[in-house]
């Protein structure tokens, strides 16, 4: 993983395009500068930039961004340098499932590894992980999607 700070010049971008175009023209020149610099195939925009981006409005973005870019793979994201980190919401279910698999996952391909090659070793361990999961965390209810709330009609 990569981590590169850069100050992103939009106005001579932006100055290009009529009055109403600028701010999304400014989110595509964050890309095309991150896609040029990072040498990636993607390119993720992230929460904060975007919404400091628009801040003003459609018609006023400004005119550089202090950015962050983070490379893993072929995917570059592109972050402020203010922009506080998120970690990601972890459930009783999610949590549950990845302490089956680092337990049950190991013990399984040790066992098989004496019989078989490591690849099919794997295979077979993924496979009844995944059996062992459905089992433990069918107990668990899920989270239901919020119902949308629509207007009444007169």
């Amino acid at each position: 993983m990569e981590e590169r700070i850069y100050t992103i010049p939009l106005r001579r971008e932006f100055q290009k395009t009529t009055r109403f175009k600028k701010a999304k023209k400014a989110v595509t020149a964050v890309k095309e500068f991150t896609l040029k610099h990072a040498k990636a195939k993607e390119v993720k925009v992230g929460r904060y930039l975007n919404e400091a981006i628009w801040a003003n409005g459609i018609r006023y973005p400004p005119a550089r961004v202090k950015v962050k870019i983070t490379k893993e793979g072929d995917i570059a994201t592109v972050e402020l340098i203010d922009a506080p980190v998120v970690e990601k919401k972890t459930t009783e279910k999610t949590k549950i499932k990845e302490e089956v698999k680092t337990e049950v996952e190991k013990e399984v391909e040790e066992e098989l590894e004496t019989t078989m090659d490591k690849k099919t070793a794997k295979k077979v361990a993924k496979e009844v992980v995944e059996e062992s999961e459905k089992e433990i965390t069918k107990d668990i209810p899920e989270k239901k999607p919020r119902k949308k709330i629509s207007k009444k009609e007169n």
